[in-house]
């Protein structure tokens, strides 16, 4: 009799609410692993030096020891794998020389053409770029970034999402983004529809040459007005805004929510640069292709440790090596990618949206449904303001053709707006920005869409 109590108690009561998305992300990121991280980079470090023009043929050292492992290493989660390449020559590359990625495809259930990509480099170097013999262990540049790839792949897979999720370690990023453009090259040439690329580099240490140390920061980097179509773009900005709204920018957004939201221990810093000062990563080539895209790094680097031949000068210690390696910080820079993979795997892509308003008190917001979307989030800011503050949550269901919503008494000159798409389970995109170039797809210049 007691056990039919509790029965008819629980029918009564209804089932228990789902966890929250956030709830579901602290869960799915808790396997992250310290000790699997660090075991990747002493392997990653045992091949001795993975510099782009060093043995492709070596068992045992070289570049390409390093990617058949890490091949190994995404067959053992079950994913398949490609290794596209293109050979380049070039100031850092004097003969022909095949650049290789190694690429995990975690094809989605329901949206396979939608993809987010994660990214890390698996080349090394010491001070002389053009040395390819000396010991490069590039245990934080970029074993770090490498690492949380493999890591990522290792917890990921034992899910299914809608969208398909893209683990790939790069060659050739010291020699010039070559591998980059070789990923970005092959997403083209496949068709897909690039979300974001999540490009990992220098991802591992907390402490600096001059004795500063941060392991509760990181810094995202992104582009403001984007790249790709910017001459084209230029004047409508110019008249109409975004200078701070490119897609890439709204990712920079978006992981910030993300890491408050995940409560890691870990804050983001938004850098609004492309890169750091004067410098450049493996997401740069995709922002040329049109694809959005930001660099995750340490709060604060250490010149001392990176691109440097191993030696001791002076007292001071020069040299990449895994002794300099924070790994419960790789293990927080770990968990934010997994979070942010999962998510955007999980919720559909971000619409493209329109904004009208000129001479009027009301604000009109326009925008193409996406097939896959249960629900849209519109949001906006005044113009002086950095974040999103202000939002409203539109079913799928008033939408036919076209969605159209009707801010009243907002007026557009004040304010900027975007709109996410939501899957039914509330997993939220990235934030589309109604400006030029704001849409999350390369940009196509009107003349050449009629074309098409």
């Amino acid at each position: 009799m007691r056990k039919i109590a509790i029965l008819m108690c629980v029918s009564l009561l209804g089932a228990a609410p789902a966890p929250s998305t956030d709830a579901r992300l602290r869960a799915m990121v808790q396997p992250v692993s310290t000790a699997q991280l660090k075991h990747t980079i002493e392997t990653l470090v045992s091949f001795g030096t993975r510099h782009t023009l060093s043995s492709q043929t070596d068992p045992k050292r070289g570049i390409g020891a390093a990617l058949n492992w890490t091949k190994g290493q995404f067959e053992s989660f079950g994913l398949p794998t490609v290794r596209p390449c293109e050979t380049f020559t070039g100031s850092r590359i004097p003969n022909p020389t095949a650049v290789c990625d190694m690429v995990a495809i975690q094809r989605g259930t329901e949206r396979p053409n939608d993809v987010v990509i994660i990214t890390g480099h698996i080349d090394s170097r010491v001070t002389d770029v053009m040395n390819f013999t000396s010991d490069a262990p590039g245990a934080n540049d970029d074993g770090s970034g490498t690492a949380a790839v493999i890591e990522a792949a290792r917890v990921l897979s034992k899910h299914k999402f809608p969208g398909t999720i893209i683990y790939a370690a790069l060659s050739g990023e010291e020699q010039g983004l070559y591998g980059a453009k070789v990923l970005a090259n092959y997403a083209k040439a496949q068709g897909w529809n690039v979300v974001t690329d999540l490009n990992n580099d220098i991802i591992g240490n907390t402490c600096s040459s001059d004795g500063m140390c941060d392991s509760t920061h990181a810094r995202v980097l992104s582009e403001g007005p984007r790249s790709q179509g910017q001459e084209e773009l230029a004047a409508k900005t110019h008249s109409l805004g975004g200078e701070n709204d490119a897609p890439s920018r709204n990712i920079s957004r978006y992981l910030d929510s993300l890491a408050d939201r995940l409560d890691i221990g870990l804050d983001l810093r938004q850098i609004w640069r492309t890169d750091r000062f004067g410098r450049g990563g493996d997401h740069i080539p995709f922002l040329e292709l049109g694809y959005p895209a930001a660099r995750l790094n340490v709060a604060i680097e250490n010149y001392d440790w990176q691109h440097q031949d191993l030696r001791t000068e002076n007292g001071i210690k020069y040299g990449d090596t895994i002794d300099h390696v924070d790994f419960p910080y790789l293990a927080k820079m770990t968990k934010l990618n997994v979070a942010a993979l999962a998510a955007i795997a999980s919720a559909p892509p971000p619409p493209a949206p329109k904004v009208e308003g000129a001479v009027s008190t009301d604000t009109t917001i326009t925008w193409a449904p996406v097939p896959s979307a249960a629900s849209y989030m519109i949001r906006w800011r005044r113009m002086d303001a950095n974040q999103w503050q202000e939002s409203r949550r539109v079913p799928a269901s008033q939408c036919a053709a076209e969605c159209k919503v009707v801010l009243p008494h907002i007026r557009v000159d004040d304010w900027l707006f975007g709109v996410a798409s939501l899957s039914k389970a509330g997993f939220e995109s990235p934030v589309a920005s109604a400006v030029p170039g704001g849409a999350f797809k390369p940009y196509v210049a009107p003349a050449e869409e009629e074309k098409k």
